[in-house]
């Protein structure tokens, strides 16, 4: 499928979709991240952002969120630029951790439903318990993989109409993976968008009902999944291989 042809946006003006980009560039030096992206993600669903490593996901995700500025183009959350509204609709979680590891998990999650308004404290405490993670547990105690299900269960404990997850299964054992894919599908509204940027694929295909393929900061293709096994007769793990083939 093409990419989306937009117009310049206008700020506040609502267009069903949470998430919209006109002309989208960043650039690191001289360095091209991304490379004039026009493309809108609709309201409600759970998309797949794949590409290789160095193709622009985590600098797509860090520009949503507000953490980095366009050099060029236009980028609306919920019909408003990266600001105050979009943190308040907004779940991020970063490919890395950027909770203090001295505070105790029941620490963090107090904290969070202090700072978020739509935090879920019990969601949270009964994430924790079907992981069998000690709330009163430090997280510098905890394994690296502990550590990141503590910021998932943080991030999807909130009724966010945007998450933005960056590499949520990359540092969990396979094991772990198949109850952070159900985390996942079963603990955000239903009527909010989840992207997943990850290159994990076989794991989260069965889930996923779009998919955008991102390569040297260029959309290669964004498509339903349906489409793209009834088009091609294959499944996204193997359209990924293909596209992406060295």
């Amino acid at each position: 499928m093409a990419e989306n042809t937009l117009s310049p946006l206008t700020p506040g003006i609502s267009t069903g979709s949470i998430l919209q980009t006109a002309a989208l560039t960043k650039r690191y030096g001289s360095h091209l991240a991304l490379d004039g992206l026009t493309f809108s993600l609709p309201t409600g669903g759970i998309i797949g952002l794949l590409g290789p490593n160095g193709s622009g996901k985590t600098t797509l995700l860090k520009l949503a969120c507000g953490l980095l500025q366009p050099t060029t183009g236009q980028i609306l959350i919920d019909g408003q630029p990266p600001g105050i509204h979009s943190k308040s609709v907004t779940a991020y979680l970063p490919e890395k951790s950027y909770l203090n590891d001295w505070m105790r998990v029941e620490q963090l999650i107090t904290f969070f439903s202090e700072f978020y308004a739509d935090f879920r404290t019990q969601k949270a405490y009964e994430m924790l318990q079907a992981l069998g993670i000690n709330p009163r547990a430090r997280l510098k105690t905890l394994s690296k993989g502990t550590q990141e299900k503590v910021q998932l269960i943080l991030v999807m404990s909130r009724e966010a109409k945007l998450y933005l997850l960056d590499e949520p299964i990359g540092g969990v054992d396979p094991a772990a993976r198949e109850y952070i894919v159900n985390t996942i599908i079963g603990n955000y509204n239903a009527d909010a968008t989840v992207l997943i940027s990850t290159h994990i694929i076989t794991d989260i295909e069965q889930v996923l009902d779009e998919v955008i393929f991102l390569n040297q900061g260029k959309i290669t293709l964004q498509s339903a999944v349906d489409d793209i096994r009834a088009e091609h007769g294959k499944s996204i793990d193997e359209m990924f291989r293909e596209v992406f083939r060295c």
